[in-house]
Protein backbone atom coordinates (compact mmCIF):
# COMPACT_ATOMS: atom_id res chain seq x y z
CA UNK A 1 0.00 0.00 0.00
CA UNK A 2 1.29 3.45 -0.91
CA UNK A 3 1.79 6.14 1.74
CA UNK A 4 2.65 9.37 -0.10
CA UNK A 5 -0.15 11.14 -1.97
CA UNK A 6 -0.34 14.48 -3.76
CA UNK A 7 -3.74 16.03 -2.97
CA UNK A 8 -5.50 18.97 -4.59
CA UNK A 9 -8.52 20.78 -3.16
CA UNK A 10 -10.32 23.62 -4.90
CA UNK A 11 -11.83 26.82 -3.55
CA UNK A 12 -14.61 26.92 -6.14
CA UNK A 13 -17.15 29.65 -6.84
CA UNK A 14 -19.83 28.10 -9.07
CA UNK A 15 -22.17 30.01 -11.31
CA UNK A 16 -25.59 29.24 -9.83
CA UNK A 17 -27.73 27.08 -12.10
CA UNK A 18 -25.21 27.01 -14.97
CA UNK A 19 -24.07 23.42 -15.16
CA UNK A 20 -22.23 23.83 -18.47
CA UNK A 21 -20.13 26.76 -17.22
CA UNK A 22 -19.29 24.99 -13.96
CA UNK A 23 -18.35 21.73 -15.68
CA UNK A 24 -16.07 23.65 -18.03
CA UNK A 25 -14.19 25.12 -15.07
CA UNK A 26 -14.07 21.79 -13.21
CA UNK A 27 -12.40 20.26 -16.27
CA UNK A 28 -9.96 23.16 -16.56
CA UNK A 29 -8.99 22.79 -12.89
CA UNK A 30 -8.56 19.06 -13.47
CA UNK A 31 -6.25 19.76 -16.39
CA UNK A 32 -4.12 22.15 -14.34
CA UNK A 33 -4.05 19.77 -11.37
CA UNK A 34 -3.14 16.82 -13.54
CA UNK A 35 -0.18 18.69 -15.00
CA UNK A 36 0.98 19.43 -11.45
CA UNK A 37 0.99 15.75 -10.53
CA UNK A 38 -2.11 15.79 -8.33
CA UNK A 39 -3.27 12.24 -7.60
CA UNK A 40 -6.53 13.06 -5.84
CA UNK A 41 -8.51 16.22 -6.63
CA UNK A 42 -11.53 17.32 -4.59
CA UNK A 43 -14.18 19.91 -5.50
CA UNK A 44 -16.83 21.19 -3.08
CA UNK A 45 -20.42 20.20 -2.43
CA UNK A 46 -22.77 21.27 -5.29
CA UNK A 47 -19.85 22.55 -7.35
CA UNK A 48 -21.62 21.53 -10.56
CA UNK A 49 -24.80 23.50 -9.79
CA UNK A 50 -24.30 26.05 -7.02
CA UNK A 51 -25.68 25.63 -3.53
CA UNK A 52 -28.46 28.08 -2.62
CA UNK A 53 -32.10 26.97 -2.70
CA UNK A 54 -34.70 29.27 -4.23
CA UNK A 55 -37.36 29.63 -1.56
CA UNK A 56 -40.33 30.41 -3.77
CA UNK A 57 -40.44 27.45 -6.18
CA UNK A 58 -42.28 24.15 -5.90
CA UNK A 59 -40.11 21.09 -5.23
CA UNK A 60 -39.91 19.74 -8.79
CA UNK A 61 -39.25 23.25 -10.15
CA UNK A 62 -36.20 23.84 -7.99
CA UNK A 63 -32.94 24.27 -9.85
CA UNK A 64 -31.17 21.27 -8.32
CA UNK A 65 -33.90 18.84 -9.28
CA UNK A 66 -34.15 20.25 -12.81
CA UNK A 67 -30.36 19.98 -13.33
CA UNK A 68 -29.92 16.63 -11.59
CA UNK A 69 -28.33 13.86 -13.61
CA UNK A 70 -27.54 10.22 -13.05
CA UNK A 71 -24.06 8.88 -12.39
CA UNK A 72 -22.84 7.70 -14.84
CA UNK A 73 -24.10 10.68 -16.79
CA UNK A 74 -22.93 13.51 -19.01
CA UNK A 75 -20.90 15.39 -16.39
CA UNK A 76 -19.42 12.42 -14.56
CA UNK A 77 -18.41 10.83 -17.88
CA UNK A 78 -16.59 14.02 -18.88
CA UNK A 79 -14.77 14.24 -15.56
CA UNK A 80 -13.92 10.54 -15.77
CA UNK A 81 -12.13 11.20 -19.06
CA UNK A 82 -9.93 13.78 -17.32
CA UNK A 83 -9.26 11.35 -14.47
CA UNK A 84 -8.23 8.67 -16.93
CA UNK A 85 -5.98 11.07 -18.85
CA UNK A 86 -4.01 12.03 -15.74
CA UNK A 87 -4.34 8.81 -13.75
CA UNK A 88 -5.98 10.54 -10.81
CA UNK A 89 -9.07 10.42 -8.63
CA UNK A 90 -11.54 13.32 -8.85
CA UNK A 91 -14.48 14.10 -6.55
CA UNK A 92 -17.09 16.77 -7.29
CA UNK A 93 -20.45 17.73 -5.83
CA UNK A 94 -23.65 17.58 -7.89
CA UNK A 95 -27.39 16.93 -7.62
CA UNK A 96 -27.65 13.23 -8.50
CA UNK A 97 -30.80 11.63 -9.85
CA UNK A 98 -31.20 8.06 -8.71
CA UNK A 99 -31.00 5.88 -11.82
CA UNK A 100 -33.06 3.17 -10.11
CA UNK A 101 -35.74 5.57 -8.80
CA UNK A 102 -35.80 8.82 -10.84
CA UNK A 103 -38.16 10.42 -8.33
CA UNK A 104 -35.22 10.72 -5.92
CA UNK A 105 -32.49 13.34 -6.14
CA UNK A 106 -29.50 13.43 -3.79
CA UNK A 107 -27.01 16.03 -2.70
CA UNK A 108 -24.12 13.88 -3.83
CA UNK A 109 -20.42 13.72 -4.58
CA UNK A 110 -19.41 11.79 -7.68
CA UNK A 111 -16.14 9.87 -7.39
CA UNK A 112 -14.21 8.93 -10.51
CA UNK A 113 -10.79 7.38 -10.93
CA UNK A 114 -8.20 6.29 -13.47
CA UNK A 115 -10.37 3.31 -14.41
CA UNK A 116 -13.65 5.18 -14.68
CA UNK A 117 -16.64 6.05 -12.51
CA UNK A 118 -16.51 4.59 -9.00
CA UNK A 119 -19.80 5.77 -7.50
CA UNK A 120 -21.41 8.51 -5.41
CA UNK A 121 -21.48 9.58 -1.80
CA UNK A 122 -25.02 10.74 -0.96
CA UNK A 123 -25.51 13.27 1.81
CA UNK A 124 -27.23 11.58 4.74
CA UNK A 125 -28.22 14.57 6.89
CA UNK A 126 -29.87 17.58 5.23
CA UNK A 127 -29.68 20.95 7.04
CA UNK A 128 -31.32 24.28 6.28
CA UNK A 129 -33.36 24.19 3.05
CA UNK A 130 -31.62 21.21 1.45
CA UNK A 131 -34.60 18.95 2.14
CA UNK A 132 -36.65 21.20 -0.15
CA UNK A 133 -34.90 19.54 -3.09
CA UNK A 134 -32.80 16.60 -1.86
CA UNK A 135 -33.61 13.13 -0.58
CA UNK A 136 -31.62 11.57 2.26
CA UNK A 137 -28.76 9.20 1.60
CA UNK A 138 -28.28 6.32 4.00
CA UNK A 139 -24.73 4.96 4.08
CA UNK A 140 -21.14 6.18 4.52
CA UNK A 141 -19.09 6.00 1.34
CA UNK A 142 -15.52 4.72 0.95
CA UNK A 143 -13.60 3.81 -2.18
CA UNK A 144 -10.49 1.71 -2.68
CA UNK A 145 -7.21 3.24 -3.90
CA UNK A 146 -3.50 2.34 -3.90
CA UNK A 147 -3.36 4.30 -0.58
CA UNK A 148 -6.03 2.13 0.98
CA UNK A 149 -9.71 3.04 1.43
CA UNK A 150 -10.60 6.74 1.39
CA UNK A 151 -13.73 8.06 3.09
CA UNK A 152 -16.00 10.76 1.70
CA UNK A 153 -18.44 13.01 3.55
CA UNK A 154 -20.49 16.05 2.66
CA UNK A 155 -20.44 19.12 4.93
CA UNK A 156 -23.03 18.67 7.73
CA UNK A 157 -22.40 14.92 7.68
CA UNK A 158 -18.75 15.60 8.46
CA UNK A 159 -19.04 18.48 10.92
CA UNK A 160 -21.90 17.26 13.11
CA UNK A 161 -21.89 13.46 12.91
CA UNK A 162 -18.47 12.13 13.98
CA UNK A 163 -19.79 8.59 13.65
CA UNK A 164 -19.10 8.91 9.91
CA UNK A 165 -15.38 9.70 10.15
CA UNK A 166 -14.98 7.16 12.95
CA UNK A 167 -16.62 4.50 10.79
CA UNK A 168 -14.30 5.34 7.89
CA UNK A 169 -11.24 5.11 10.13
CA UNK A 170 -12.41 1.80 11.56
CA UNK A 171 -12.68 0.53 7.97
CA UNK A 172 -9.04 1.42 7.38
CA UNK A 173 -9.23 4.94 5.90
CA UNK A 174 -6.24 7.15 6.63
CA UNK A 175 -7.65 9.98 4.51
CA UNK A 176 -11.14 11.47 4.58
CA UNK A 177 -12.41 13.93 1.96
CA UNK A 178 -14.85 16.60 3.17
CA UNK A 179 -16.70 18.15 0.22
CA UNK A 180 -18.47 21.11 1.77
CA UNK A 181 -20.44 24.32 1.30
CA UNK A 182 -19.87 25.99 4.65
CA UNK A 183 -20.79 29.66 4.82
CA UNK A 184 -19.92 32.49 7.14
CA UNK A 185 -21.98 33.32 10.20
CA UNK A 186 -22.92 36.61 8.54
CA UNK A 187 -24.90 34.73 5.87
CA UNK A 188 -26.68 32.51 8.35
CA UNK A 189 -24.23 29.59 8.32
CA UNK A 190 -22.38 28.06 11.25
CA UNK A 191 -19.24 30.05 10.62
CA UNK A 192 -15.63 29.04 10.46
CA UNK A 193 -15.04 28.56 14.18
CA UNK A 194 -17.22 25.46 14.31
CA UNK A 195 -15.79 24.14 11.04
CA UNK A 196 -12.20 24.56 12.19
CA UNK A 197 -12.92 22.75 15.45
CA UNK A 198 -14.57 19.88 13.57
CA UNK A 199 -11.62 19.38 11.23
CA UNK A 200 -9.13 19.38 14.09
CA UNK A 201 -11.23 17.00 16.14
CA UNK A 202 -11.58 14.54 13.25
CA UNK A 203 -7.83 14.61 12.58
CA UNK A 204 -6.74 14.30 16.20
CA UNK A 205 -9.33 11.86 17.47
CA UNK A 206 -9.21 9.51 14.49
CA UNK A 207 -5.52 9.78 13.61
CA UNK A 208 -6.35 10.56 9.99
CA UNK A 209 -5.87 13.20 7.31
CA UNK A 210 -8.77 15.40 6.21
CA UNK A 211 -8.88 17.09 2.81
CA UNK A 212 -11.56 19.80 2.67
CA UNK A 213 -12.89 21.44 -0.50
CA UNK A 214 -15.23 24.40 0.06
CA UNK A 215 -17.21 26.81 -2.07
CA UNK A 216 -16.10 30.41 -1.97
CA UNK A 217 -17.76 33.76 -2.50
CA UNK A 218 -21.42 34.74 -2.88
CA UNK A 219 -24.35 32.62 -4.00
CA UNK A 220 -27.72 33.63 -5.41
CA UNK A 221 -29.82 33.71 -2.21
CA UNK A 222 -27.29 35.59 -0.08
CA UNK A 223 -24.94 32.89 1.17
CA UNK A 224 -21.28 33.81 1.44
CA UNK A 225 -18.95 30.82 1.35
CA UNK A 226 -15.65 31.02 3.18
CA UNK A 227 -13.32 28.96 1.04
CA UNK A 228 -10.66 27.65 3.38
CA UNK A 229 -10.05 24.51 1.36
CA UNK A 230 -7.21 22.66 3.04
CA UNK A 231 -5.30 19.47 3.76
CA UNK A 232 -4.92 18.85 7.48
CA UNK A 233 -3.38 15.93 9.31
CA UNK A 234 -1.44 14.65 12.29
CA UNK A 235 1.65 16.56 13.37
CA UNK A 236 5.00 15.25 14.52
CA UNK A 237 4.21 17.07 17.79
CA UNK A 238 1.83 14.75 19.61
CA UNK A 239 -1.82 15.72 19.31
CA UNK A 240 -1.27 18.91 17.32
CA UNK A 241 -2.97 19.27 13.94
CA UNK A 242 -0.88 20.52 11.03
CA UNK A 243 -2.18 22.20 7.87
CA UNK A 244 -0.11 20.74 5.05
CA UNK A 245 -1.76 23.04 2.50
CA UNK A 246 -4.43 25.71 2.45
CA UNK A 247 -5.74 27.71 5.39
CA UNK A 248 -8.22 27.47 8.20
CA UNK A 249 -11.67 28.92 7.64
CA UNK A 250 -11.76 32.71 8.16
CA UNK A 251 -8.01 33.15 7.64
CA UNK A 252 -7.13 36.26 5.60
CA UNK A 253 -7.56 35.51 1.90
CA UNK A 254 -8.99 32.04 2.53
CA UNK A 255 -12.13 32.80 0.51
CA UNK A 256 -10.34 33.45 -2.80
CA UNK A 257 -10.76 31.02 -5.71
CA UNK A 258 -7.95 28.65 -6.52
CA UNK A 259 -6.30 25.25 -6.43
CA UNK A 260 -4.51 24.20 -3.24
CA UNK A 261 -1.98 21.38 -3.56
CA UNK A 262 -0.21 19.53 -0.77
CA UNK A 263 1.61 16.27 -0.20
CA UNK A 264 0.58 14.00 2.66
CA UNK A 265 2.51 11.10 4.15
CA UNK A 266 -0.35 8.91 5.30
CA UNK A 267 2.02 6.75 7.36
CA UNK A 268 2.14 9.63 9.85
CA UNK A 269 -1.19 8.44 11.24
CA UNK A 270 0.73 5.56 12.87
CA UNK A 271 2.81 7.95 14.98
CA UNK A 272 0.13 9.73 17.00
CA UNK A 273 -0.64 8.87 20.59
CA UNK A 274 -4.15 7.50 19.93
CA UNK A 275 -2.87 4.70 17.70
CA UNK A 276 -3.69 2.12 20.36
CA UNK A 277 -7.38 2.76 19.72
CA UNK A 278 -6.96 0.50 16.69
CA UNK A 279 -4.09 -1.84 17.70
CA UNK A 280 -4.47 -5.58 18.07
CA UNK A 281 -7.58 -6.17 16.04
CA UNK A 282 -11.16 -5.69 17.14
CA UNK A 283 -10.77 -8.08 20.08
CA UNK A 284 -7.88 -6.16 21.67
CA UNK A 285 -8.28 -2.58 20.46
CA UNK A 286 -9.77 0.13 22.67
CA UNK A 287 -12.45 0.71 20.01
CA UNK A 288 -15.43 -1.48 21.02
CA UNK A 289 -18.14 -1.47 18.32
CA UNK A 290 -20.28 -4.14 19.97
CA UNK A 291 -20.64 -1.92 23.03
CA UNK A 292 -21.62 1.10 20.96
CA UNK A 293 -24.24 -0.83 19.01
CA UNK A 294 -25.80 -1.91 22.29
CA UNK A 295 -25.65 1.60 23.79
CA UNK A 296 -27.25 3.30 20.80
CA UNK A 297 -29.97 0.69 20.54
CA UNK A 298 -30.78 1.34 24.19
CA UNK A 299 -30.76 5.11 23.60
CA UNK A 300 -33.13 4.68 20.68
CA UNK A 301 -35.65 3.00 22.94
CA UNK A 302 -35.78 5.70 25.64
CA UNK A 303 -38.69 8.13 26.02
CA UNK A 304 -36.37 11.02 25.09
CA UNK A 305 -37.55 10.65 21.50
CA UNK A 306 -41.17 10.99 22.45
CA UNK A 307 -40.48 14.37 23.97
CA UNK A 308 -38.81 15.93 20.91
Amino acid sequence: MKDIINIGTVNFSPKWGDKAANLKRILEYADIAGKQGVQLLAFPETSLSGYDVEAQDEREERMHRKLAETVPGESSNAVAEAAKKYGMYILFGLPERDKEDPSKVYNAVAVVGPDGIIGTARKIHLPYNENLWADHGSDPFLFDTPWGPIGVGICYDFYCFPEITRCARAMGARLFVNCTAISSAESGGPGGYFGNLSIKYAVANNAMFVATANLCGPDVEGSWFMGGSSIAGPSQHGVEVHYYAGQEFLAPGAEESGLIVGTADLSDVDKVFLTWQWDGGVEKADWKPDNYIRWFQKAKETDFWGKN
